[in-house]
């Protein structure tokens, strides 16, 4: 089981001393990866079910915020929970993953990526909401192809983007594409991920018996397209305060990483809620 630590500047502000002084503390107790969230805007009356945003809720950039993270960190794995992928277009976005993950010596290794569920950031963005599914499929397929593309450049013709003989440097790390993990609390999300994604990140408001035919659709979607389930990891959000023995269920289940996030907003009471979940589950 790995484990990861969210930062949601909506929640925890943007100070920056704080959000150093958390990567770093994370990294200390042994956690695998630093996650931040996205919105890239939003509006009175911003709701997703009964969960309504505040217009000056200050979620920050999420590609700048783990640029800052890594900076001030040298082995913790960067992550977005998640980024929206429809609101971006693939080929800038392509090259500033590449080079975030250059940067950080190959840290930018779990991009999670979602649709997003706010009509006005899809319309803010020129975005049709009814079609951000198809674009974030294409997306994918762009980000993919222009990190393996070489000095002869890649094409592509598809039903958002379209281009010819493109070349995209510098290259990931070392690699030459960066997992891609999907998430959200769909259907058709848990067949996004078994059909594109190297990984399953669902949302936290489903019912157990939601979650079991989810990770089904997944392993079955990813079976139709000729690839290999056992290989896409599964990532769920976990609570500061859990046990080894939660955690050790969640495993069972085929969790292969649990994201947490502390529930304080005092900077001091953050690092002891994350000393005490590392020292709980023996991470270090």
């Amino acid at each position: 089981m790995k484990f990861g630590i969210t930062y949601n500047t909506g929640y925890y502000g943007t100070d920056p001393d704080n959000m150093a002084a958390v990567a770093r503390h994370a990294e200390n107790c042994g956690f695998e990866s630093f996650y931040v969230p996205e919105h890239i805007v939003l509006y009175p009356g911003a709701k997703t079910g009964a969960v309504e945003f505040p217009p000056a809720l200050a979620v920050a950039d999420p590609l700048e915020c783990l640029s800052f993270a890594a900076a001030t960190t040298e082995r913790i794995l960067l992550g977005t929970a998640v980024l929206l992928l429809p609101y971006h277009h693939p080929v800038v976005l392509a090259k500033r993953l590449a080079t975030l993950d250059a940067l950080s010596r190959g840290r930018m290794r779990l991009l999670t990526v979602g649709l997003g569920t706010l009509p006005g950031e899809a319309q803010a963005a020129g975005v049709d909401f009814a079609t951000r599914g198809r674009r974030a499929d294409e997306a994918i397929d762009v980000l993919r192809l222009l990190w393996a593309g070489g000095e002869d450049g890649v094409s592509f013709d598809g039903e958002f983007f379209c281009f010819n003989n493109l070349c995209s440097f510098p290259k990931p790390y070392g690699a030459t594409t960066l997992p891609v993990h999907v998430g959200g609390s769909s259907r058709a999300a848990a067949r996004r991920a078994g059909q594109r994604g190297d990984g399953y990140f669902p949302g936290g408001r489903l019912t157990t018996a939601e979650r079991t035919a989810q990770i089904e659709i997944m392993r079955a979607a990813a079976t139709g397209a000729g690839r290999d389930p056992d290989a896409l990891e599964y990532t769920r959000w976990g609570s500061i305060d859990m046990t080894a023995a939660d955690a050790e269920a969640h495993a069972g289940n085929g969790v292969t990483r649990l994201v947490v996030g502390p529930a304080s907003l005092d900077p001091h009471e953050q690092r002891d809620q994350i000393s005490a979940f590392a020292d709980r589950l023996k991470l270090a």
